[in-house]
């Protein structure tokens, strides 16, 4: 009885580390995502990355990034402002216009279109072709 508790306690620890996040280096990461921050924080410093069923990039700038296990992204989040190359045009020009002094902070791509966020507080979701679907305050 005692070696099958300690059986199942090992086999149950096993499953914990399993689905934990584990660090991962630059170097670690898909080339897809690597491309990514190299193009859009150049100059910024890689701090750290976990990996579990996805990837999360921490910069020093204060900027985090999560990228599927194939190095697309899904979110971007920057307290100064995402860079405008990430955002669909049609959304930025939605922004743009109809909110000329707030910048995106976070852009969450999904299957459905993506989630924006505004430093105003506003939240914005955008179909796939960037148009306006609701917004949430």
């Amino acid at each position: 009885m005692k070696k099958v508790l300690v059986l199942l306690l090992s086999v149950m620890a096993l499953n914990v580390y399993a689905f934990a996040d584990r660090p991962v280096t630059f170097a670690q990461l898909p080339q897809k995502a690597q491309q990514f921050i190299t193009k859009h924080f150049s100059g910024v410093e890689f701090l750290s990355a976990t990996m579990d069923d996805d990837y999360e990039v921490y910069l020093a700038n204060g900027t985090k990034v999560e990228f599927t296990l194939q190095g697309d992204w899904k979110e971007v989040r920057c307290a100064g402002g995402v860079p405008a190359a990430i955002v669909p045009a049609a959304i930025s020009k939605y922004v743009k216009t109809n909110y000329a002094n707030a910048a995106i902070v976070k852009i969450d791509k999904k299957y459905s279109g993506y989630e924006v966020e505004l430093n105003n507080g506003l939240e914005l979701k955008f179909d796939t072709k960037g148009n306006l679907l609701a917004i949430d305050d």
